[in-house]
């Protein structure tokens, strides 16, 4: 019964959560360095917005210098890594039971829905209009990311806190915590 009881426990939900899309992040660094060109390709069409109706009134928002491109691009993969290294640590930190697990992974996901909501639904689907694109148009897998990362954060933040290894009840806030100790 102990058994069961751990595997359908909240933290070991939120810890394979945190494992998940610490592998899935960590991959979608190594790929984006071993394939630079096709994801390059992805970003630099979705920047130029060359795929698009090209509407007058929205093309003066298109990039088309390389160095811009360049470095989005090289942003992006930043971005990734340090997100992907955020949902590591929080992962041995699981493994290890450590308090710390919670904030590396809520860092993480964090970064992960920054980045896919507000960089590639945000950004790229609306501003540079890739929604508009047949070849180039990453909504559907950016949503996939950003739901993973949403609910992660949900998950974790539904986990009671743990100040100095006693449990705080008072649904993670220090101040109502140190108010019941007077």
């Amino acid at each position: 019964m102990r058994l069961i009881a751990r595997l359908g426990s909240l933290s070991l939900a939120v810890a394979a959560l945190t494992i998940i899309t610490a592998v899935q992040m960590t991959l979608v660094t190594i790929d984006n360095l071993i394939d630079y060109d096709t994801n390059y390709a992805f970003v630099q069409h979705v920047l130029a917005m060359d795929t698009t109706f090209r509407a007058p009134s929205m093309m003066w928002r298109a990039i088309t210098a390389p160095g811009l491109i360049t470095t989005a691009y090289l942003v992006i993969i930043a971005w990734e890594a340090v997100t992907s290294a955020l949902l590591l640590a929080g992962s041995v930190a699981w493994m290890l039971r450590r308090p710390l697990a919670r904030r590396l992974s809520a860092a993480g996901w964090v970064l992960q829905l920054t980045l896919f909501a507000g960089g590639f639904l945000a950004l790229g689907g609306e501003w540079f209009q890739m929604w508009q694109s047949s070849k180039w148009n990453g909504l559907d897998s950016a949503t996939r990311y950003l739901l993973l990362a949403a609910v992660g954060l949900i998950l974790v933040h539904l986990l009671p806190a743990r100040e100095n290894g006693r449990l705080d009840r008072s649904g993670g806030s220090r101040e109502r915590a140190v108010e019941r100790s007077r």
